[in-house]
């Protein structure tokens, strides 16, 4: 069982668009991104200061969020 839990990273411009996330598919905007992220694992966000925000998931769903968002797989 594949158990490893990453964080990614996600800066904000002041108008609350996302400019920077890790983990991020070529295939999708850093605010597509997030919306799959935030859609399907709200509950693993936490904001931190100066815009910025970390998502802490397991690997095999940030996989699976990958798949499910651009069709691969």
């Amino acid at each position: 069982m594949n158990s490893q839990e990453i964080i990614i990273h996600v800066r904000f411009a002041p108008n609350g668009r996302v400019i920077q996330i890790s983990e991020r598919p070529a295939k999708l905007t850093p605010n597509q991104w997030f919306d799959v992220l935030n859609t399907r694992a709200s509950s693993a966000y936490r904001p931190l200061a100066r815009g910025r925000g970390m998502f802490r998931l397991r690997r095999t769903a940030v996989d699976a969020f990958k798949q499910e968002s651009t069709g691969a797989g």
